[in-house]
């Protein structure tokens, strides 16, 4: 369905404020998307982005900020978000030998199981939930990336 018929608005100022509007509808759309995916793992969106930073830092320790800096949702609350990666014994927290106010993060063997049973799913899903071909996506992001200036 397009951008005109999902939010039932017939006309835009501009080419530009429906492309905006439109990318904002499907960021939104595929948050949704993942939500759901992610409630399977009992994990969020936000908690399996630390996960995946985490494996690429592997096996080194990471730090709180460092985390932060490299999130896609710059808005989210690390500190809690760490805590309940912590409970589900996913990731492990020690404090850093050089700052005692900071601490380093690192993914357990549990985090990195998991990612690897998420990433065989996530292979079959993407390309499905996006309903793109491969140049497609590729394109996509080109262009997403130009858009900020890249």
């Amino acid at each position: 369905m397009k951008i005109e018929e999902e939010i039932q608005q017939p006309k835009f100022r501009n080419a530009h404020q429906k492309a905006v509007i439109n990318l904002l509808y499907t960021a939104n759309w595929l948050m949704d998307k993942n939500n759901s995916f992610f409630k399977a793992y009992g994990i969020t969106n936000q908690q399996f982005n630390i996960l995946r930073i985490l494996r690429g830092q592997h096996p080194q320790k990471i730090s709180g900020a460092e985390i932060k800096s490299r999130m896609i949702d710059k808005n989210s609350d690390v500190s809690r978000l760490l805590d309940r990666l912590i409970a589900k014994k996913l990731i492990e927290k020690s404090q850093c030998p050089n700052d005692k106010r900071a601490a380093d993060v690192m993914i357990t063997k549990s985090g990195l199981d998991l990612l690897k049973i998420i990433d065989k799913k996530m292979d079959q899903t993407d390309s499905a939930v996006m309903n793109l071909t491969s140049q497609e996506a590729e394109q996509l992001s080109l262009l997403l990336d130009k858009s900020r200036g890249i």
